[in-house]
C-alpha cells in the first residue's frame, strides 16, 4: 500500500492556497436524525461546495501541481474528470501558470465544462467510459508530454484531499469548546477524499470513526469493503451523483481496507431528498454528490443502528461539492415533490 503519512497531509495543507471553508449546522436535519435514532445527534457540515473553484478537488490538485518539478510542470498537466477535478486541476494550473488539458465525458454537465474552459484549459471530449477516458488522456500524454494528474489515485492529491480533515478536527473543537468528534461521514468516489481524511483523522482524532457514504447505484467501494477485494461498477452504471461514478483507486483501496470504519449506500431517491432538504433549510445549493452523505445520516436504518450502538453524537459530514446545473436540479427536484 502507498504509504500516505500525517506529515504529508500537513505539508499539503501550509503549500496548498485555498479557502478554510466553514462549519455549520443546522437544527432541522439534527432533529430528523435523533428522532430516527433515540439519541442526541448534532451534524457538523463542513463546506467544501464554498471552496475555491466550487469543490473540495481543488485541494488535491493544487498540491499535485505545486510538487511538480520546473521541468515537468513546462510541459504542462493532463487529467480525466467528469468535472470537478477538471475544474481544479485548470485552476491549479492557471495559478502555476501551466498549460492544462482536461478530457471529459460528453455527458458531463455544460455549467463544468464551460467552467473549465474559463480557467484556461483545453477540454477534450471521449465517451462516458473510464476506458475512453484513460485512452484519450493516453493519447493527450504523447502528444504533449504533460503530466497526468489523475483526479484520485495519486498519493499527492490524496494528500492534499486529506486537509479537509485537518480543518474539520480544528474547527469542530473550536466550535464546541474543546469537544472532539464522534465520526465523519464522507462521500466515496474514487476514494481520493476519504481515505486522505482517513489517515489524517486516524492521526489526530483516533477516536473518531470514519465511515464512507456512495450510492446504491455505484456501490463498488461498499461492495470492495464487504469482499476485501476492489470491485469495478459495470459499465455505463449511472447515478445522479455523477461525480461519484469513478471506480475505487487502488491506493484509496488500501487506506478504506485499514482505516475506515464502514461504507453505507442510498437510493437515487434518498440523494435528492436530502439534497433538497439542504438546499430549503439550509439555503445552500450543493450538488447531487454533496447530498449522498447527508442522505446517510438522514435515511440509512444500518447507520442510525451504529449511531445507536456507538452512541455517537457529534457526526461530521462533507458537504463536498456545489458545482450544480440550476436547471437540472430544479427538475431533480421539482419531481421529488
Amino acid at each position: 500500500m502507498t504509504n500516505i503519512t500525517i506529515e504529508d497531509i500537513q505539508a499539503a495543507a501550509a503549500r496548498i492556497n485555498v479557502h478554510r471553508t466553514p462549519v455549520i449546522t443546522c437544527s432541522t436535519l439534527d432533529t430528523i436524525v435523533s428522532e430516527a435514532t433515540d439519541n442526541s445527534v448534532q451534524l457538523l457540515f463542513k463546506c467544501e461546495a464554498l471552496q475555491k473553484t466550487g469543490s473540495f478537488k481543488i485541494r488535491g490538485a493544487s498540491n499535485a501541481v505545486q510538487l511538480l518539478s520546473d521541468t515537468d510542470a513546462a510541459s504542462g498537466v493532463v487529467t480525466h474528470s467528469s468535472g470537478n477535478h477538471a475544474q481544479a486541476l485548470a485552476y491549479a494550473a492557471r495559478q502555476r501558470g501551466i498549460e492544462a488539458h482536461v478530457v471529459m465525458p460528453r455527458n458531463a454537465p455544460v455549467t463544468k465544462k464551460a467552467a473549465v474552459r474559463s480557467y484556461g484549459a483545453n477540454v477534450i471530449e471521449c465517451d462516458a467510459t473510464q476506458a475512453d477516458r484513460e485512452r484519450v488522456a493516453n493519447e493527450v500524454m504523447r502528444k504533449t508530454g504533460a503530466t497526468f494528474i489523475h483526479p484520485y489515485n495519486n498519493p499527492n492529491v490524496i494528500a492534499g484531499q486529506g486537509t479537509i480533515a485537518l480543518e474539520t478536527i480544528a474547527q469542530v473543537s473550536e466550535l464546541l469548546k474543546g469537544a472532539s468528534l464522534d465520526a465523519m461521514l464522507i462521500p466515496v468516489g474514487g476514494g481520493g477524499m476519504i481515505s486522505g481524511c482517513a489517515v489524517a483523522t486516524k492521526a489526530l482524532s483516533p477516536g473518531t470513526r470514519v465511515y464512507g457514504a456512495e450510492p446504491q447505484a455505484v456501490d463498488d467501494c461498499h461492495r470492495s469493503y464487504q469482499e476485501k477485494k476492489r470491485l469495478a461498477n459495470k459499465p455505463g452504471t449511472q447515478s445522479v451523483a455523477d461525480a461519484l461514478l469513478a471506480d475505487l483507486g487502488e491506493i484509496a483501496f488500501g487506506i478504506i481496507s485499514e482505516s475506515v470504519d464502514g461504507i453505507f449506500t442510498v437510493t437515487e431517491e434518498e440523494i435528492v431528498r436530502a439534497m433538497g432538504l439542504v438546499w430549503t433549510r439550509m439555503k445552500l445549493c450543493i450538488e447531487p454528490s454533496a447530498a449522498v452523505a447527508v442522505a446517510v445520516a438522514l435515511y440509512n436504518t444500518e447507520f442510525h443502528q451504529i449511531i445507536r450502538q456507538q452512541n455517537l453524537q457529534r457526526i461530521a459530514i462533507v458537504l463536498c461539492g456545489g458545482n450544480v446545473d440550476v436547471a437540472r436540479a430544479a427538475l431533480l427536484l421539482s419531481n421529488d415533490k
